[in-house]
């Protein structure tokens, strides 16, 4: 079994912590989930969360959001 993560595998981590992060965004902000999103994906946390080199996937989603901030 590969336990390694690659780029090409690295998509199956980002939902769960970008929901984690969008929640927070949302009820931080006051704005809908889907707002928090876009925010998240244009953001440069996301830029380097889908870069398997930064190793930002290790990260958890409030260290993350932390971030985003």
């Amino acid at each position: 079994m590969n336990l390694n993560v690659t780029q090409d595998n690295l998509y199956l981590f980002l939902p769960s912590k970008i929901s984690w992060m969008a929640d927070m965004l949302s009820e931080d902000k006051h704005v809908s989930i889907v707002d928090a999103v876009k925010e998240i994906y244009a953001s440069d946390t996301y830029r380097h969360l889908e870069n398997e080199e930064t190793k930002y996937w290790h990260i958890g989603p409030v260290a993350l959001y932390e971030d985003l901030k």
